[in-house]
């Protein structure tokens, strides 16, 4: 599933977001506002456009209401915060994500400023982002000791082999553990005789290499072979 995000501030942190993004398939609109950080040569693929994202007419012509994903990436609390407000309260945006700066401002970063989900590193500002949108595929939250061990999320689609079977009825390959499923507000520890159900999203440990046996496993045998061409 391609989504579209938009990214306010084009500096360390949103160009590393982009480009992962990027990586995986989705399309991407860097805001920024001062000239000398406009660099598109850095990433490329991004669509880029030099404009205030805290002002309410430059996010109407960058067509923000079109975007599925906002991620307000600035180095400057207040900015992000205005950003998340307007993209949640004049454009209806679906999924907000925050970069906090100073952690003495994290109190601020809630659904009455419009956040979704507020967070300090990159990588799991990218995760989140598609975790929200992604069914029926694996999308890679954290990596544990120096990338020997990877948490994992896959979103069960209707169509999962094992959707209404229990738990203790999926041969998950070793070096893998399932270690939560999140089903609607509700965080459920596994046990063998608990079915997985549509829309479940499981949370796996995993080392990388057991990464594609664990799609394979959890969504079908062709999922692997589907995802790498982009279906």
């Amino acid at each position: 599933m391609t989504v579209r995000v938009a990214i306010a501030g084009a500096g360390n942190v949103g160009r590393s977001i982009a480009q992962e993004l990027i990586e995986n398939g989705h399309q991407v609109m860097l805001i920024e506002r001062q000239p000398r950080m406009l660099r598109p040569e850095r990433v490329p693929q991004a669509e880029w456009i030099l404009a205030d994202a805290c002002e309410l007419a430059s996010l109407e012509e960058a067509d923000v209401a079109s975007c599925d994903v906002v991620v307000a990436a600035t180095g400057d609390d207040k900015v992000n915060l205005v950003v998340s407000l307007l993209a949640k309260t004049e454009f209806a945006v679906a999924r907000v994500v925050a970069r906090v700066n100073r952690a003495e401002n994290e109190w601020l970063f809630t659904e009455q400023w419009g956040v979704d989900v507020a967070v300090s590193k990159p990588r799991v500002m990218a995760a989140l982002v598609e975790e929200a949108v992604t069914v029926g595929d694996l999308v890679r939250l954290m990596t544990f000791r120096q990338g020997e061990a990877n948490l994992v999320e896959i979103t069960l689609p209707a169509t999962a082999p094992y959707v209404g079977q229990p738990i203790r009825d999926v041969p998950l390959p070793r070096d893998a553990a399932l270690v939560a499923i999140l089903r609607g507000r509700r965080v459920l520890v596994p046990s063998p005789d608990d079915p997985l159900e549509s829309g479940d999203e499981l949370i796996f440990v995993c080392t990388a290499d057991m990464e594609d046996a664990v799609r394979q496993v959890v969504l079908g045998a062709d999922s692997v072979e589907r995802t790498r061409n982009g279906s």
